[in-house]
């Protein structure tokens, strides 16, 4: 008898490996649902039909690594920023590139696509938004305000405003138009990740760092509501089309918030890891997200999902009665007012002396009397803009919804294998056609794809480098073999666990040394103590806290430190890197200038004991900082955040050249 097939409400769709590096950005198409574009530290541009194995398209071009991306709405055009402050705006049907924009002074953080109008913002790590003229290449306004980078930006659905998040815990609302800003929103007590307009009401959604995700009117500018889980920072949101709820993206579930009042009304559990980005599309939530140069796809279906209600899972814990759900289609607040269909006026935008062009021609004259014209006869339009053959469309913009495998099978498999003989097993869903089983490794350049152990270890990573569980148990020697018991597998797992335990006894040990010497107040000692307990692990921790206080940094220091950085600067440890290159920046700054004084003064005339140990200090410390050079010199042509640290330290250290 033939089990019945169960439906699920979330599954995973995909797994591919989307660059020859790390990924550092990624974006879903909202229209389709269907088109992926993926930005990765080798520079490249990858375009994507979800569930397909195959890039459609690599679109090269940049130099640096590409750190944002973004699709329009009518998913023709793609926009890529990278590390070094330049955007490219490619023609996806003719794949080329239409623009190069330069202006920006550091990463783009946030890219968008303004909803009607042939405008780009982008946000950088400058702290600045520039919004671009794509069609005359050129920046119309420069918006100034915030502190710290851009990490998101989105233009309001009637087009006449833009929205802004940054690491300086606010969100900015600009008006096009005037070229300034109309509000500040100020709450979020850590970075604000992302922001999203409400498609119909005035109402803005903002998610953070700290874990919160609020709500803002914008007509009377204030707080709606605030949503606080005891979960991981909020990465993205999304509200439903029809705007009856929103959709916050987790590090291991989809949650479904309302807001007046603020409600959880349904959590759904989807081990996606760091999602990065959201689309709705046949009622169905595409979920994409990224570890290191591994994209996967994942799908909730949305009719098995709670968008309404008392809640299940209501952050408010008083026992005040719930307000009735408000019908769909209805509104608290004001409404966009949206543009027409027919051809009118294009909006306009304030232009500044920044701008490239924008000379006194007729031609913003002569486009507006174009856009007047109106095509009466409906046959005549057929006759002079139906295409003459068919164009195929990858991916079609309408598409049927994802098939949910069966409950008790899994949707891929990965099997153990070598690291340049992996290869990816994935079971046919129902209603496709899959004659092949194994399929290859996608590709998305034209070099092969090797799979290597990192060089690097990351500081964050959501799996053990190289540790694998079938490393931890016995090896089954016969095929017919029963299953390890309980027993047997837990005194395998435990066999290092002594071990291990020393390990950490010992650490915690040495760290309370360095601690009781540091309650004395005697900096110096303390660090001579880390220094000779030779533990890299202990001079980290160290360093971490040496480096949130400036003030700490003495010469003596200095002489005693920059031998460990040296090391650090070597280890194949993320965090060990990064802290090694923070403590070399700061004394960079502090001291080398000090340095390069003493060492270009003249011999003083007589005895002076406290000068000669000064100069003999700065000797030390330029002969070992002349070491260092040549190792920053090796690395600054590094990729990713290590090449990014690596070079802004080597044109510190330029006087060494």
């Amino acid at each position: 008898m033939a089990a019945s097939v169960a439906t699920k409400t979330s599954w995973k769709l995909q797994e591919i490996t989307a660059h020859s590096s790390n990924v550092s950005s990624l974006v879903l198409g909202k229209s389709s649902g269907r088109l992926l574009a993926t930005g990765g530290e080798d520079c490249r541009v990858n375009i994507w039909s979800v569930n397909k194995p195959n890039c459609i398209i690599s679109l090269t071009g940049h130099t640096t690594p590409v750190e944002s991306v973004r699709i329009n709405t009518n998913e023709e055009l793609i926009v890529a920023g990278s590390q070094s402050g330049s955007i490219r705006v490619w023609d996806l049907e003719a794949a080329k590139i239409l623009r190069t924009l330069m202006g920006h002074k550091a990463n783009i953080c946030s890219l968008d696509f303004h909803p009607f109008g042939s405008f780009v913002a982008s946000g950088s790590l400058d702290t600045n938004i520039k919004l671009w003229d794509v069609r005359r290449k050129g920046c119309v306004f420069r918006y100034k305000g915030h502190t710290q980078a851009v990490r998101c930006l989105r233009f309001s659905p009637d087009g006449k405003w833009l929205a802004s998040a940054s690491d300086d815990h606010t969100v900015k609302l600009w008006d096009l138009a005037a070229g300034k800003i109309m509000f500040e929103f100020t709450g979020h007590t850590g970075p604000v990740n992302v922001v999203e307009f409400h498609p119909n009401e005035y109402l803005l959604a903002s998610g953070s760092a700290d874990r919160t995700v609020r709500f803002w009117d914008l007509e009377k500018f204030q707080v709606v509501s605030c949503i606080e889980e005891e979960a991981t920072p909020v990465r993205c949101v999304l509200f439903n089309p029809d705007g009856c709820c929103l959709y916050s993206g987790y590090q291991d579930s989809l949650r479904v918030y309302g807001w007046e009042p603020e409600r959880c009304f349904d959590v759904v559990l989807v081990t996606w890891g760091k999602v990065a980005d959201l689309s709705i599309c046949n009622n169905q939530l595409i979920g994409v997200s990224v570890s290191q140069s591994t994209v996967s796809s994942f799908v909730v279906d949305l009719s098995r999902v709670t968008k309404s209600g008392s809640g299940l899972h209501g952050p408010i814990k008083d026992d005040r009665p719930l307000a009735q759900p408000t019908p769909t289609g209805s509104s608290l607040r004001r409404i966009y007012d949206r543009p027409s269909t027919t051809c009118s006026k294009p909006q306009r935008v304030k232009h500044n002396s920044e701008s490239e062009r924008r000379s006194p021609s007729s031609e913003d004259d002569r486009d507006e009397k174009e856009s007047k014209a109106e095509i009466q006869n409906p046959e005549d339009y057929k006759e002079i803009f139906q295409p003459k053959n068919s164009i195929t469309r990858t991916p079609p913009r309408k598409s049927e919804p994802f098939p949910a495998p069966p409950e008790d099978e899994p949707v891929i498999v990965k099997e153990a294998a070598k690291p340049s003989q992996v290869v990816d097993i994935q079971t046919p869903l129902p209603n496709q056609e899959n004659p092949d089983l194994v399929q290859r490794p996608p590709i998305a350049s034209s070099t092969p794809v090797t799979r290597a152990e990192p060089s690097v270890i990351p500081a964050a990573r959501n799996a053990p480098i190289g540790l694998k569980a079938s490393d931890f148990l016995p090896a089954v020697k016969n095929q017919s073999q029963c299953e390890i018991v309980d027993e047997e597998a837990m005194s395998q797992i435990r066999k290092g666990h002594e071990t291990m335990c020393v390990v950490l006894t010992s650490r915690h040990k040495n760290l309370d040394t360095v601690r009781a010497i540091w309650t004395t107040g005697d900096i110096k000692t303390s660090v001579d103590s880390a220094v000779a307990i030779n533990d890299l692990s202990v001079i980290v921790d160290l360093l971490n806290i040496v480096n949130q206080k400036a003030s700490l940094w003495k010469l003596d220091l200095c002489t005693i430190i920059l031998p460990q950085i040296e090391k650090l600067l070597q280890s194949k440890y993320e965090s060990y890197v990064q802290t090694g290159c923070t403590s070399l920046k700061l004394i960079l700054q502090r001291f080398l200038p000090l340095i390069t004084d003493i060492l270009a003064a003249p011999p003083s005339v007589g005895v002076d004991i406290t000068r000669e140990e000064r100069l003999h200090k700065c000797k030390l410390c330029y002969k070992q900082l002349k070491n260092i050079s040549n190792i920053i010199k090796n690395k600054s042509g590094l990729s990713g955040r290590h090449g990014s640290a690596f070079r802004e330290l080597h044109l510190l250290m330029a006087v060494f050249e």
